[in-house]
């Protein structure tokens, strides 16, 4: 009895494990959030459309789509449908959607 009940722990802990990592979400500081609205706020971009593409955080946006830099933060924005996106360069996926 013991054997079965460590087996379906390690068992649970193993999947539980592999989900929390498929559901580990990017965390951006309230500061860095601040700096990034304050530099988009000053450098306004033109809105653009990507048909297809839903602004959900996690979606990748395609490699024609420009990304523009904010001085010292590692993270990409573009205006899209009027809504400036946060995105990861390396993967071009949106971390954050700011409204």
């Amino acid at each position: 009895m013991r054997i079965k009940l460590t087996s379906s722990i390690a068992g649970l802990l193993l999947v539980a494990g592999i989900g929390a990592v498929a559901a580990e979400d990017v965390i951006i500081e309230p500061e860095q959030e601040t700096v990034v609205r304050e530099y988009v706020k000053k450098q306004p971009l033109a809105s653009i459309k990507i048909p297809g593409v839903e602004l959900n955080v996690g979606t990748a946006l395609p490699d024609t789509v420009k990304l523009y830099e904010v001085p010292n933060v590692k993270y990409r924005y573009v205006v899209v449908d009027g809504e400036t996106v946060l995105v990861d360069p390396g993967t071009r996926k949106i971390v954050k959607v700011l409204h």
